[in-house]
């Protein structure tokens, strides 16, 4: 089972799948393991041959797979998380975060805030659980869990 963990920069993917593999689970960030490349327009995008090989070498496992890039669309995921945040939230974590330096200038906040206003709607669209992640790590990944537990026992339909 395949799991994206989805989100405009700031709402907690990073967070969550660190979260995940302290619980033994299969899970991966898209940024953070070296999945994405700058395309030309300046935006990141995800490195499909990689992603394929990733989940070629998965394929019989529940893997978690974070991240947010047009490319998703070119992939089959079982279960679909969206993560949000409040704006006010997801400026302030773009600005204080020690992980990623992205968001530090004001025009990558500003293709944040455009994200939220376009990419978050359509996201929302698609997802099967949509989760405010202003609570803590550990909560978020809770309901993650339980949820994609949940539809495991589903049959499929």
């Amino acid at each position: 089972m395949r799991v994206l963990l989805t989100g405009v920069s700031g709402t907690g993917k990073s967070s969550l799948v660190r979260e995940l593999r302290n619980r033994g689970c299969s899970a991966f960030d898209a940024d953070d393991d070296g999945l994405t490349e700058p395309r030309p327009d300046g935006a990141w995008g995800w490195r499909v041959d990689l992603v394929r090989a990733l989940f070629d070498q998965h394929h019989d496992t529940l893997l978690f797979f974070a991240g947010c890039a047009d490319e998703q669309a070119q992939f089959e995921f079982d279960f679909r998380v969206l993560l949000t945040a409040p704006v006010e939230v997801v400026l302030e974590r773009l600005l204080t975060r020690s992980t990623n330096s992205f968001g530090r200038s004001q025009d990558e906040r500003d293709r944040v805030l455009d994200d939220i206003a376009w990419v978050v709607p359509l996201l929302r669209d698609s997802a099967d659980l949509v989760i405010e992640t202003t609570t803590t790590v550990n909560k978020v990944a809770d309901v993650v869990v339980d949820a994609v537990a949940d539809r495991r026992r589903r049959p499929p339909s």
